[in-house]
């Protein structure tokens, strides 16, 4: 039986990593290629002596060979507020230029492509929850347009790869994503919470916490994109892969408390420019194409997350 061979792009990142482990643990040869602006080399160490995997320091907006893959993971950009907001040209870039450069290897060696997009593609939608039809409603020259319409582009020179040269191409829009390997300072919900509830710290709620978002727990997410990757020919527009359970901000810093056993208490912010109010999918496409639902609560994943955030806030505390 032959081997299948994978790359993929921002393989040191965290969901990127999580998806290289569940690779190889299916039996695929994976070539990761990171060039580490945001990705940490700390979340591929237990895979330094596995001979089926290779790191590959390279920026993959840069031209070149990359080698015969029959899959091509696209998840090289950096996808955390804090991230984008410190590298807004490379996100651009990689978005545009890195997506074509990962679409032009899918194409010489007839591989299938999967490119990884994000819920952000909605905006701040006036759509509840949001079906892949909706167009979004996108702030293009926002602090957070680098990023979504980053996204954007790359969908559509992704459909356009599809229909001018037929490459088996997929499009994952992927919703809010959290468990171990997370930066503990990404600006993201669950680890600016974690990390202030584990310090004793106020809990940081922006406007009023009525805001909500949805948690999918990493393995879950994982799943999801494995079952689209792996689908029939028949589907090329995006998918949403998330979990439809809605929280309050305000819920989710509550529930983060619990699970750690924080004291802290809730200080409320002045809510972000283009903070989306409401960001919930609707995964009727993935259960009817890929029977696919998740399977982990928020409670849960916050319990199998805690250990780890616990060892990343005792490092950064040692180093400090």
């Amino acid at each position: 039986m032959k081997t299948l061979r994978a790359l993929v792009t921002g393989g040191v990142g965290f969901l990127g990593s999580h998806l290289c482990d569940a690779l190889l643990g299916e039996g695929y040869r994976v070539v990761a290629a990171d060039n580490l602006l945001t990705g940490r080399l700390a979340n591929i160490e237990h895979l330094r002596n596995d001979s089926r995997f290779e790191f590959v320091e390279k920026d993959v907006c840069e031209a070149g060979e990359w080698g015969a893959f029959d899959y091509v993971f696209h998840f090289a950009s950096p996808a955390s507020p804090v991230d984008y907001a410190a590298h807004g040209i490379e996100t651009l870039r990689v978005g545009s230029y890195g997506t074509f450069e990962a679409l032009e290897t899918a194409r010489r060696c007839g591989a299938k492509f999967m490119m990884a997009s994000t819920s952000e593609c909605y905006g701040d939608p006036l759509v509840h929850p949001q079906t892949e039809s909706y167009w979004g409603n996108v702030n293009p020259i926002g602090p957070r347009s680098v990023y979504d319409e980053a996204k954007r582009f790359s969908e559509a020179v992704t459909m356009a790869y599809h229909r001018y040269h037929r490459v088996d191409t997929r499009i994952v829009r992927i919703f809010n994503t959290y468990g171990p390997r997370m930066q503990i300072n990404d600006g993201r919900v669950i680890p600016n919470f974690m990390w202030q509830a584990l310090r004793g710290q106020n809990l940081t709620v922006y406007g009023d916490g009525s805001q909500t978002r949805s948690f999918c727990y990493v393995s879950d997410e994982v799943d999801g994109i494995l079952r689209l990757a792996r689908s029939s020919d028949l589907e090329h527009e995006p998918v949403n892969i998330g979990n439809p359970t809605e929280f309050t901000i305000l819920e989710c810093a509550r529930q983060v408390m619990a699970t750690t056993g924080s004291a802290s208490e809730i200080q409320f912010e002045a809510l972000p420019q283009d903070d989306p109010k409401q960001r919930c999918p609707d995964i009727s496409k993935a259960k009817r194409l890929l029977g696919w639902e998740p399977k982990v609560e928020l409670a849960s994943g916050l319990k199998l997350s805690l250990e780890y955030f616990r060892r990343v806030v005792a490092e950064k505390e040692r180093v400090a």
